[in-house]
């Protein structure tokens, strides 16, 4: 199966330790798929500083296709956060960097390569809304990450492209949770998730409610759960699990990643 994330990436520099670890919700999802055996590719815009060499350096180094990103120079996308008692907390960001003034349309000059893959994952953050319609086209799965920031009444327009959308809302009540996944299926969404911290996951099809329950661990870095949840949740469906099995690997593999430092490790001082 070739997979590709599609978007963001950036240095998560840890404010209390003086190390940056690579991430961002597109970026993880690539590796991360790789982690779970399959073919990933990632595709993004970098900048030409030495946190974007990391990045680039870690990628090839765990068999990532980067050959379709674009390099231009200035600053990388960065976030600043810390860690309190497992649980991250992020403190600002430089807004992706370069990614804010560089236009992704330059994805759409090769759709020949971009039909080769089984699934596209991309990202609230990834600077791409405007090219959903063409990406919904291909004949691969399209997945969006709306992460906890959005509108609910925005989100309609984006959806009507989406095989699998997954918004985190952790700060809302399950009625509003539902309320959210309802209206992402009814515009077009076949498969609507939302996770919800330390209550587990909630999906939505059309047809039934299914829910999952977290695993219980005392977390290292909870930096990536949430990527590494969509991504194993997206394999596992792909690959023919059904929707539970599906759910519950996503757990799983969730749990596994709280165990790491930074979303997958890979630090180096900023």
């Amino acid at each position: 199966m070739r997979v590709l994330g599609l978007g963001d990436n950036v240095i998560d520099r840890y404010t209390h330790t003086g190390i940056g670890y690579p991430g961002g919700n597109a970026l993880n999802f690539s590796v991360y798929a790789r982690l779970l055996s399959a073919n990933a590719a990632y595709l993004g815009v970098f900048g030409d500083d030495s946190a974007a060499g990391h990045i680039r350096h870690v990628l090839e180094a765990r068999e990532i296709d980067t050959s379709h990103c674009l390099v231009v120079p200035g600053e990388n996308g960065y976030a600043n956060l810390t860690i309190e008692h497992g649980e991250r907390r992020f403190i600002n960001s430089n807004a992706g960097g370069i990614r804010q003034t560089t236009s992704m349309d330059f994805i759409l000059d090769d759709m020949p390569w971009l039909s080769q893959f089984s699934l596209i994952h991309t990202s609230a953050y990834s600077y791409v809304d405007e090219l959903l319609p063409g990406l919904g086209r291909l004949p691969g799965r399209l997945s969006y990450d709306f992460s906890d920031d959005f509108e609910v009444e925005k989100i309609g327009h984006l959806c009507r492209w989406l095989d699998y959308g997954f918004f985190s809302c952790a700060e809302r009540s399950m009625k509003e949770t539902r309320e959210v996944l309802e209206i992402a299926w009814n515009a077009g969404c076949r498969h609507a998730v939302a996770t919800r911290g330390a209550e587990g996951a909630l999906l939505f099809n059309g047809s039934a409610w299914m829910s999952q329950s977290p695993e219980i661990i005392t977390p290292i870095d909870t930096l990536g759960a949430g990527d590494a949840f969509i991504t194993a949740f997206l394999l596992a469906h792909i690959e023919g699990n059904t929707l539970p099995l599906s759910l519950r690997q996503a757990s799983l593999f969730a749990a596994e990643v709280c165990l790491i430092e930074g979303a997958f490790g890979e630090g180096r001082p900023y």
